[in-house]
Formats: structure tokens, C-alpha cells, sequence
């Protein structure tokens, strides 16, 4: 019987880890891999203490802090695939076929970037395709981009990228944006941006990096091609919240809802940390 199962690798996981350690806490941490979302990232500039780190590196930086600690058990490739209430607590169940009992679960799941689904999208991922606008705009310093998503996270994507970018393309499959009026009225009085409305994207190319985005223009039915050096998919993210649906509150969009003081989740046994809760800013730090 663990005191503390952590389930998931990211910094949120790995960090409520190495506390659980240094408070010498019986647990165990199951994850599939290390680093979370930033795995991918060509360069992470917004770890404090770190001017620039890959986001292969940023992994290995996370994955050896854990493993440098004691009194931790780690599950380092496997992951979870369902928990279940218990009398004692819950009960864990992993891919493996593993059973881990424990009095109480801390959830460190992130969430995952929508996907176009598009030819090129995973090819170039870290190679000129990015989901991080925060993370990732310094690295398009003087490249002309194109933006795909309508909605506030792109209207936002647009912004960190302003100080950066030569061009931004801002691509739109209907005839209007969907975020807040005053982003749109700042964004599209800025010259380097060019809005790309009825524009649904096909297909990202390139060599070693992105050179292109093809795109259909929906009003005509045309193929189109912009010659772009990066392509950022702003369309939303998903929360790897499945695990406990049934066992605790999610709001509308499915994150899980904590109490932003103890991230103490409706279930008493439950906590969340990092991207699957509803906390309001989704970074690494």
C-alpha cells in the first residue's frame, strides 16, 4: 500500500515527486515518459534558471532530478489505465497489467494539443511545426509564420509572436475570428499581420524544416500554397483527464477542478496538479 501514487512525468509530476521524497512519503510515480508537452519543443526559454534547454534535454534534466532522489519508487515506462475507488483508498491499474494500491492519488496528466491531422504536421513537429506560442516564439525570429486558429489562443499566439516574426499569416476557416474583439482590433492593426479567412489547411511541407503551408480556400475550393518557415496550430487543447471523469468535478471543457490552494480536486483522496486542472495559466513554471 502506497501513502502517494503520482501519475504523470511532466514538471508537475516530477516535481510533487521529488517533494514526496524529501518528505520521505511512500510512493510511487508511473509515467510513459518524461518531460511532458515540452518534450517536443526545439527550445524551452521560460524554465527559470535555464536561458535555453531542448526539449529532449529539458526531459533528461526532469527524469535525472527524480531519479537522484531516494526514497521514491519509479514506474518509468508505464502508465496508468485505470484507477478505481477502494475502501483503503484506490487502486491503479497499468498498461503492464501492474496493480498498485494507494491512499491517495496526485494527478499530473497534462492535456494534448488538438491536431490538424494534416500531411507534414507530425513529420515537422519541433521542426518548424509548434503548439507552444509562449514557448516557442523567440525560435521564428525574422521567419515569416502562419497561424492556424480562429479562436483567443490564436489571437494570443499572434501576440507572442509580433516581436519576433517578419509576417504572421492569421488563418481563419470561417469569415470572422472568435476571441475577444479587443485582441482582434489590436492584432489586425498591426501591418506584419495578414488575416487568411475560408482557409482550411491540407498539408504542411518542407525539406529539414517547414518551407510551406498548403491550405484550401473554402469560398473557392482552390488549392493555395504560402511560403511560410513555421506553422503554429493554436485550435485548442484536450485534458488528460479520462482517468477520474467519474470520480471527481471537471468543468466545461474538461480539466479537472481544484482548489487553487491545496489543488485538492472535489474527491478528497484526489489532488491535480499542472495542465489537466483549470488553473488559469498553462506553463511550465
Amino acid at each position: 500500500m502506497y501513502e502517494l501514487i503520482i501519475v504523470g512525468g511532466g514538471p508537475a509530476g516530477v516535481a510533487a515527486g521529488i517533494y514526496a521524497a524529501r518528505k520521505k512519503i511512500k510512493t510511487v510515480i508511473i509515467t510513459d515518459s518524461f518531460g511532458g508537452q515540452s518534450f517536443v519543443s526545439a527550445g524551452v526559454e521560460n524554465w527559470i534558471g535555464t536561458k535555453s534547454v531542448s526539449g529532449f534535454d529539458f526531459a533528461k534534466m526532469l527524469e535525472e532530478h527524480l531519479r537522484a532522489q531516494e526514497d521514491i519508487d519509479i514506474e518509468g515506462d508505464d502508465m496508468v489505465e485505470s484507477v478505481e475507488k477502494t475502501e483503503l483508498g484506490f487502486s491503479v491499474t497499468a498498461k503492464s497489467g501492474k496493480k498498485f494500491e494507494t491512499k491517495y492519488i496526485l494527478l499530473a496528466t497534462g492535456s494534448q494539443r488538438k491536431k490538424l491531422g494534416v500531411p507534414g504536421e507530425k513529420e515537422f513537429n519541433g521542426r518548424g511545426v509548434a503548439y507552444c506560442s509562449i514557448c516557442d516564439a523567440p525560435l521564428f525570429k525574422g521567419k515569416d509564420v502562419a497561424v492556424v486558429g480562429s479562436g483567443n489562443a490564436g489571437l494570443e499566439a499572434v501576440i507572442d509572436l509580433l516581436p519576433y516574426a517578419t509576417k504572421i499569416y492569421l488563418f481563419a476557416r470561417t469569415g470572422e475570428f472568435k476571441g475577444d474583439k479587443v485582441t482582434q482590433e489590436k492584432i489586425l492593426a498591426e501591418s506584419k499581420v495578414e488575416p487568411v479567412m475560408f482557409a482550411q489547411a491540407e498539408a504542411i511541407e518542407g525539406s529539414d524544416f517547414v518551407t510551406s503551408i498548403k491550405y484550401k480556400d473554402l469560398k473557392t475550393g482552390e488549392s493555395k500554397t504560402l511560403p511560410v518557415g513555421g506553422v503554429f496550430v493554436e485550435i485548442g487543447v484536450i485534458p488528460s483527464s479520462d482517468l477520474v471523469k467519474d470520480l471527481v468535478r471537471l468543468d466545461d471543457r474538461g480539466n479537472i477542478i481544484v482548489d487553487h490552494k491545496t489543488q485538492q480536486t472535489s474527491d478528497p483522496g484526489i489532488w491535480a496538479a499542472g495542465d489537466v486542472t483549470d488553473v488559469l495559466y498553462k506553463q511550465n513554471n
